[in-house]
């Protein structure tokens, strides 16, 4: 499955989302390539840093691209079970032709009011690629929610994303937790450090995205 991890703000936690979703994969056995189209190359960085501290850990083979990925995306869909997309925060012609490839595209959101305003450029967006790419599954995630129980944004950000047209909305959130940006300094996923919240919300949303 392609599964690509997109929209046009950043700071949203792409990488993150990405990243732990390969290493879910990776400790589930299965062959999974992470691609990074963001010229920041966070995740591919995640990847090397992975590499060189735990040569052992389960293996999320990376690579980078640029530019129009198409090729790229239907070259290496071939030799992999699994690839997970890291884009940059903005409508670059790598994000736009990734998605052309792309099976199922989440578009982090933070439950702020400058977040939910991209909403509608990415509504634009994914409606042009469905034109070529029909099976496109597109879906809104709160990602860097607050874990105060007395703060409603993310309840709230939900019930504004729930009827939009062309994206659904994703039945997971992911929370502000420092284990993230642990794991993300480590190379690691949250789903391999123990004792964290974080671990139960990735795998919420990886079953969500790959079923079972």
């Amino acid at each position: 499955m392609i599964v690509m991890i997109g929209g046009v703000k950043g700071g949203t936690g792409k990488s993150t989302i990405a990243t732990n979703l390969a290493a879910y994969l990776a400790n589930n056995g299965a062959d999974v390539l992470l691609l990074d189209v963001d010229p920041q190359a966070t995740a591919y960085k995640w990847a090397m840093r992975r590499q060189e501290n735990y040569p052992d850990a389960p293996t999320v083979n990376t690579s980078q691209a640029s530019g129009r990925v198409f090729d790229v995306v239907r070259d290496v869909s071939k030799r992999y079970e699994h690839i997970v997309i890291d884009s940059g925060g903005h409508a670059s012609d790598a994000m736009k032709s990734a998605m052309l490839g792309a099976q199922k595209i989440y578009v982090p959101l933070r439950p702020s009011q400058a977040d939910l305003e991209t909403v509608g450029e990415m509504m634009s967006m994914v409606a042009d690629v469905k034109a070529l790419n029909p099976a496109l599954e597109a879906l809104s995630l709160i990602s860097l929610a607050s874990t105060n129980p007395s703060v409603f944004e993310a309840q709230e950000a939900r019930e504004a994303l729930q009827d939009v047209p062309e994206i659904s909305l994703s039945g997971c959130v992911i929370r502000e937790r420092k284990i993230y940006r642990d794991a993300f300094f480590e190379g690691v996923g949250v789903i391999e450090m123990t004792h964290n919240k974080g671990t139960p919300e990735v795998q919420l949303l990886a079953q969500e995205v790959y079923g079972g």
